[in-house]
């Protein structure tokens, strides 16, 4: 009963009615995991060690290393990162420890782990120098086993690309590239502190595609300050005609209460709930029209891309191919995923290098799965990925009812009666209409949050 994906041409232009967008409008996470990352606490060392020692030998992981600098901070962003004037010194320096941890965690392994993906994430990971990106490759080489199919993956800010790192990325036999796009209109760029012109953007692309880089990923998002129905269609119309091979639409999260740089943003200029549904929709229908396809909630992929063509996961990188079930994260604040839960290292890059220094594994938060969390983690990772669950079956695996699963089923009949969800024996899913709202029906699910406030907006 579940898409890969689907050309839901059908669906593009369903406009919900402001009712129905002010009832759903409640904050809920965005369930790129289960427990969500608001819901971990104090990891025991010792405790992380024991999940690496028992990752199944012979069975292929992914890696996932963070680089938290940026050149500049841009208003919008909500990652782990911090701008610096003197990042060149500053990248060089954790460079060397994240070599230590490498060493570190394939010390605990035990084992040269079989390693299918190797993601970069930031920050900005292309402020590496050509001979710092050589060196962590090479570690990762001498300590693990590199399957020469691997995808190797990097978030790439275009405003910091050259000719000469793009090339050496191809030379490594990097086969995907993300690139923050946002916008390409110049007043919300402005707006947001993240002024890139589309002719720099042409450039990065050409480079990229030069260097042989068969798989290039936008980021766009929707609900930012300035945004209008006419400047996000025409931002989809350019980012569509250098054909990237995925493309993210993400919803901006405005979170200024954790995020202090976003108070820089002023409010009066964001899009409010209806217009953000607008926006949505405007950026949906015309990328349906571009020839992509619709894959999960916000992603779309040319045909014939691996995401459109193969099963969906979704981990913290958003939606993924990876089908990988250990995670390793690598870099201050990076998560781990693992059978047994998940693991975070600290956020603080001083404390991070602080127990790389005295050779203690930098982990600092976690959660250990129970059973309750794996079945609803299962539960939730294919409403996000395929629009419907086998509710009955999964609650049977575990030998207990479907109705035991249903933590509001207030909010499970309010979304039937306003056509959004559907229950029919077995199975339960979001119609098309409640597409983009299905992290709503994920919260029906969910023991630990329940669609708590202190997560990104539901619309």
């Amino acid at each position: 009963m579940a898409a890969i994906a689907e050309d839901v041409a059908s669906d593009a232009g369903i406009a919900l009615p402001p009712t129905l967008l002010a009832r759903y409008a409640r904050p809920v996470p965005r369930y790129t995991s289960y427990p969500t990352a608001a819901q971990f606490s104090a990891l025991h060392e010792a405790t992380y060690a024991r999940w690496l020692a028992a990752v199944p030998p012979g069975e292929a992981i992914s890696l996932y290393l963070h680089v938290p600098y940026c050149a500049a901070l841009c208003w919008y962003c909500g990652c782990r990162t911090q701008a610096t004037r003197h990042h060149r010194e500053r990248v060089s320096a954790y460079v060397d420890l994240l070599l230590r941890e490498i060493d570190l965690v394939a010390e605990r392994l035990g084992r040269r782990q079989p390693v299918s993906a190797i993601h970069f994430g930031g920050g900005t990971p292309n402020l590496m120098s050509q001979t710092e990106l050589g060196r962590v490759l090479g570690r990762l080489a001498g300590r693990f086993d590199v399957r020469a199919d691997a995808e190797l993956a990097m978030e790439i800010d275009p405003r910091s690309l050259t000719a000469e790192f793009a090339l050496a990325l191809g030379i490594a036999g990097f086969t995907r590239i993300s690139l923050g796009i946002q916008d390409f209109d110049p007043e919300v760029q402005a707006l947001i502190h993240r002024e890139q012109p589309y002719a720099l953007v042409e450039q990065a692309v050409r480079w990229l595609r030069d260097a042989g880089i068969a798989g290039i990923n936008f980021d766009l998002i929707h609900g930012l300050p300035g945004q209008t129905e006419t400047s996000i269609r025409r931002t989809v119309a350019l980012a569509a005609a250098l054909r990237p091979e995925r493309i993210a639409v993400y919803g901006y999260a405005h979170l200024p209460q954790r995020q202090r740089h976003q108070r820089l943003i002023p409010a009066d200029r964001l899009p409010d709930t209806l217009l953000r549904h607008r926006l949505r929709e405007a950026a949906h229908a015309d990328l349906l029209d571009a020839g992509y396809l619709a894959v999960g909630m916000d992603h779309y992929a040319l045909p014939g891309d691996a995401l459109a063509t193969q099963p969906l996961a979704r981990n913290f990188q958003g939606y993924s191919s990876d089908r990988a079930a250990t995670l390793i994260g690598l870099g201050a604040s990076a998560i781990g995923q693992f059978a047994q839960g998940y693991a975070q290292n600290v956020a603080a890059t001083p404390l991070w290098r602080e127990a790389l220094e005295h050779g203690r594994l930098p982990v600092a938060r976690g959660h250990a799965l129970d059973d309750d969390d794996r079945l609803r983690r299962t539960l939730i990772e294919r409403l996000m990925c395929d629009f419907s669950a086998p509710l009955g079956a999964l609650a049977a695996a575990a030998g207990r009812s479907a109705d035991e699963l249903v933590v509001d089923p207030a909010m499970l009949d309010q979304l039937i009666a306003d056509g959004l969800a559907w229950r029919s024996g077995d199975w339960v899913g979001a119609t098309p209409r409640g597409r983009p709202l299905v992290r709503s029906l994920c919260a029906v699910f969910d023991s630990r949050t329940g669609g708590s406030t202190r997560h990104a907006p539901g619309v």
